[in-house]
């Protein structure tokens, strides 16, 4: 079996050469490789990639120009694993390499997906209690009980990350789209250590575009295969609200010839009834393309289970 490693790193100078070392002391004889995605450091993050790869020939990094964020990192470095089993964790030396043979044995225990629960986080309140809110939405929203969905230390069979596309900051929501496939999840206890080097690169606007993301999770997870059922009972709710108004003024006008040019009432009932006259063609179109995917995709309703020869 051989095992891919995919790290992201923004301004890590100081903590590669010990993730690297740390890495190589605990996947005991497995074959590996190291994916190192350089996500626009400014300081000496890509010279020392590129030192330890002329030292290790394993070790691969790809460069952006520019700093995109950890989710096309992640998604580059997806493009060119060829492990059996893929890893993802930071840089910053958080995440403990002392875990990964407990990753590999839920792996090959039959779960598809592993990830981690830092239980005892390292990190001040303004971080932890955001962070438990985050998971408690993210968990009842898409119906996966996992107590950190935004650990990055995580394991999974190279057939999951093959089916990922992630983008934005969709990372967070990783288990819950490998969990709208059908595969198999699994939560571990982490070690979480206390940053060394350097400084978190990310603030709390980090969760007003997350709950952007768990809006597009929830659509593209719940709703891709039937759209109408969501713009349908949108359409439908404020559809039925329209016709309310403007049956009651209807009533108001015929039996009590009461005058309707100064009700605002009436462009509103007006303005719902066509309202949801919209959702519902936009449903209808999404089902008419989502019917076209279908013929192009054989496989759409096939579940395909892969094997991993350990």
């Amino acid at each position: 079996m051989k095992i891919s490693f995919v790290i992201p790193v923004f301004n890590e100078e100081n903590s590669l050469a010990i993730l690297h070392k740390e890495i190589l002391e605990n996947i005991n004889s497995y074959s590996y490789e190291i994916i190192f995605i350089d996500d626009g450091s400014t300081d000496k993050s890509y010279e020392i990639i590129k030192d330890i790869s002329r030292k290790d020939k394993n070790v691969k990094a790809i460069k952006f120009r520019r700093n995109f964020g950890k989710a096309d990192a992640l998604q580059a470095g997806f493009s060119y694993v060829t492990g059996d089993v893929v890893f993802t964790m930071d840089a910053d030396l958080q995440d403990n390499p002392i875990e990964i043979p407990r990753f590999i044995n839920e792996i090959i225990n039959g779960y598809d997906l592993v990830s981690g629960w830092k239980k005892k986080r390292h990190d001040p309140l303004s971080k932890k209690i955001p962070s438990k809110i985050f998971n408690f939405i993210t968990s009842k929203a898409v119906g996966l009980k996992l107590k950190d969905f935004n650990c990055g230390f995580k394991a999974y069979k190279a057939q999951v990350v093959k089916e990922l596309d992630i983008y934005g900051d969709m990372h967070r929501y990783i288990p819950a789209l490998a969990f709208a496939k059908g595969f198999k999840i699994k939560e571990i206890v982490v070690e979480h250590r206390e940053r060394k080097f350097g400084k978190s690169k990310y603030g709390i606007e980090r969760y007003l575009r997350g709950f952007f993301d768990l809006l597009t999770v929830k659509l593209i997870t719940g709703f891709t295969r039937s759209p109408l059922y969501l713009f349908g009972k949108i359409g439908l709710f404020f559809g039925g609200i329209g016709f309310v108004i403007t049956s009651y003024l209807s009533y108001l006008k015929i039996f009590e010839n009461a005058s309707l040019s100064n009700r605002p009432m009436l462009s509103l009932g007006v303005l719902l009834i066509l309202a949801g006259l919209q959702f519902f063609s936009i449903g209808l179109i999404g089902e008419l393309l989502v019917n076209q995917t279908r013929k192009h995709n054989k496989q759409t309703n096939v579940s395909i289970e892969d094997k991993i020869n350990i």
